[in-house]
């Protein structure tokens, strides 16, 4: 059973939780942010189950009555609120399934623990009622928040709970995890780890991902022809991952690691630092073909092309822009 020690580099707050866990000092709210895919529910649960064992030590013992109901996703006073609007959730979800049910003692365990995953999706109205009970909470009442956006999250919630934020784990530590745990061989956890920045659920989606490796295919083609195209047919061949169940910025991901590929071998002429080493042929050409300043350029064009679809400019336009870039440099 998944303990603290199963929790790859986030050491300060698994230090943090075990402290809690030990004195007993519990908050009766919590902000856990990180981005998407970086472990918050897992930790969150890891915390919950540790909070209601009854063996009441500083991780989840595994072998009591109330951490086989945690395991089994059946415990009564561990609860994950739902919505049933994919982009929001209201205020009617907070209320009663938040609200109206904390009034109510503990079923079984010493607390009442809520998890609200995706915070950032809470309406005003929604942190609003929220609020009510973080200002006065019975005292078996803990929430749970798990947000990638912290920024979302109202001044008057932040300053009722305890923030606690996932940090970027190292790539060795990532690259163990994938090579160790999951058996994936290196030349793909090498890229997986590049590519995942950090985030050690996303490194692990991607070493599973039959899509990712098809469109990580398709990306590095593109590249080797790139100069080669016309502007049309680039926006063509990005716009094609739609039928892949991966964002595009993912794809653009991908250009910014060729190009910090092609950067890294202009400096040092050696391959063996390389993610894309087994395509140094078109790598070793891209870099006598490109000075330092564009290829300076051609990354700041891939992150503005990001930030430009973030902030939901034109698709075409936007990758016409960032495809013009690259051949113009």
């Amino acid at each position: 059973m998944a303990g603290f020690n199963d929790i790859y580099g986030q050491d300060a707050m698994k230090e943090y939780m075990e402290n809690v866990l030990e004195t007993r000092q519990i908050s009766h709210a919590y902000i856990i942010a990180g981005e998407k895919s970086s472990g918050k529910e897992f930790i969150a649960r890891i915390f919950a189950r540790a909070l209601q064992c009854e063996k009441g030590g500083t991780q989840p013992c595994g072998e009591c009555h109330s951490c086989r109901q945690a395991l089994s996703g059946n415990h009564p006073d561990i609860i994950r609120v739902m919505h049933e609007k994919p982009g929001s959730i209201g205020v009617e979800d907070i209320r009663s399934q938040v609200n109206n049910d904390i009034v109510i003692k503990p079923y079984y365990g010493p607390y009442k623990i809520y998890l609200i995953n995706e915070g950032e999706k809470m309406t005003v109205q929604a942190q609003n009622a929220l609020l009510k009970t973080l200002e006065e909470p019975p005292a078996y009442g803990i929430i749970l928040i798990l947000t990638a956006n912290v920024g979302a999250l109202l001044p008057t919630i932040q300053s009722r709970c305890v923030k606690l934020e996932m940090k970027p784990v190292r790539d060795d530590i990532v690259r163990r995890y994938l090579m160790e745990e999951l058996k994936v061989p290196d030349y793909k956890a090498n890229v997986c780890v590049a590519f995942a920045r950090g985030n050690i659920g996303r490194a692990k989606l991607l070493a599973s991902s039959e899509d990712f490796d098809r469109v990580k295919e398709e990306a590095v083609t593109l590249l080797k022809y790139i100069h080669e195209l016309e502007s049309a047919e680039i926006v063509a061949a990005i716009k094609k991952i739609s039928e892949y169940k991966l964002d595009v910025t993912d794809y653009l991901d991908l250009i910014s690691i060729w190009y910090r590929d092609v950067l890294l071998f202009k400096a040092t002429n050696d391959a063996n630092p390389l993610i894309f080493r087994e395509e140094i042929k078109y790598i070793r050409k891209e870099a006598d073909r490109t000075s330092y300043e564009g290829l300076e350029t051609i990354l700041d064009g891939v992150e503005k092309a990001k930030q430009r679809l973030a902030a939901n400019v034109n698709f075409d336009l936007t990758m016409q822009l960032m495809c013009m870039t690259i051949q113009e440099n």
